[in-house]
């Protein structure tokens, strides 16, 4: 087998089939009765290869594809996933496979910080990534709730009113804020992809004239989010006295925003060791719906840190 496995770079031609299985691995994994309505009609595949084609990698078997993997990158830190094998081709090292290319690209690229969602019930995935340098910290949830009508939301506009001639200087004070969660985090490239691809839009919290917060949201059928769903794909707000406040002003934005795109259901992922922001979220009427642990490497906080409000999904 080892002769006629290929790894390379993705083909935008085989994205039908590696969304195919994707679905199919998912949900064979979580015993569906009908594995092929994993994920709804959500799109994490042809949405993320879109936003860096350069970085989404496949697994030809004698000219078939069996099997594909993504990474994002965020500046100084990224993460990957997913990782998605044909079940017929499960427990061949094919993973490990295709694990290769995109530690090869974190290293080029070089991210300092990296991460990943995976299982916590399974061993045979938490020790395939910790051949690669990834441990198991905190668990992180996805959590839901109604969208709910509310009060006024004070200074936040989106992404998608910003002028052209302007997007630049918001783009650099995204990256200031960023930063200032994690030395070098970025997301740049989520913002554009949204914005390209016709996704969603990005909130801009503003405080005092200054951008004191941003969510890149998802939103319905054909993104990540799914019908009925604006989805947080990264949230944060800037470190400081005011952060608190700042959080819960964002999610409010975020509420409203969901409210004006007729959206019913709001989907956010935090992780536990940010428990300031996980414990806001639950008084907020947040509940968790999916649960992960996230792996990093080399095996410290990053920006998982109690006082870091900070919302995202590594999946």
């Amino acid at each position: 087998m080892k002769d006629s496995l290929i790894i390379s770079p993705l083909q935008e031609k085989n994205l039908p089939e590696a969304d195919r299985i994707f679905r199919l691995a998912f949900g064979t994994l979580h015993g569906l009765p009908d594995p092929m309505m994993f994920g709804g009609d959500s799109d994490y595949i042809r949405t993320r290869w879109l936003a860096d084609p350069t970085a989404a990698f496949e697994a030809e078997l004698d000219g078939t594809l069996v099997g594909s993997n993504f990474a994002t990158l965020w500046g100084s830190f990224g993460f990957f996933g997913p990782l998605t094998i044909h079940p017929d081709h499960w427990d061949k090292g094919i993973g490990k496979k295709l694990m290769e290319p995109v530690m090869t690209l974190f290293a080029a690229q070089g991210i300092r910080h990296m991460g990943l969602f995976t299982s916590p019930q399974s061993a045979k995935h938490i020790g395939l990534y910790q051949k690669f340098g990834f441990w198991p910290r905190f668990l992180t949830a996805i959590m839901a709730k109604p969208v709910e009508p509310g009060g006024l939301v004070p200074n936040w506009s989106k992404y998608s009113e910003v002028p052209v001639n302007e997007r630049e200087a918001c783009l650099n004070s995204c990256r200031d804020l960023t930063y200032s969660v994690f030395e070098g985090l970025d997301l740049t490239r989520e913002i554009n992809a949204v914005t390209t691809q016709n996704l969603g839009d990005t909130i801009l919290l503003m405080d005092d004239s200054k951008l004191a917060g941003l969510a890149v949201c998802h939103c319905g059928p054909g993104t990540e989010a799914g019908s009925g769903t604006c989805y947080v794909k990264f949230g944060a707000v800037r470190p400081g006295p005011n952060t608190e406040r700042l959080f819960e002003e964002l999610l409010s934005a975020c509420e409203a925003y969901a409210l004006s795109k007729g959206l019913p259901g709001l989907l956010v992922g935090v992780n536990l060791a940010r428990h300031n922001a996980y414990r806001k979220m639950m008084d907020r009427g947040f509940r968790t719906v999916i649960q992960g642990v996230a792996m990093q490497r080399p095996n410290e906080a990053g920006y998982n840190r109690l006082e870091a409000y900070v919302m995202d999904d590594w999946r």
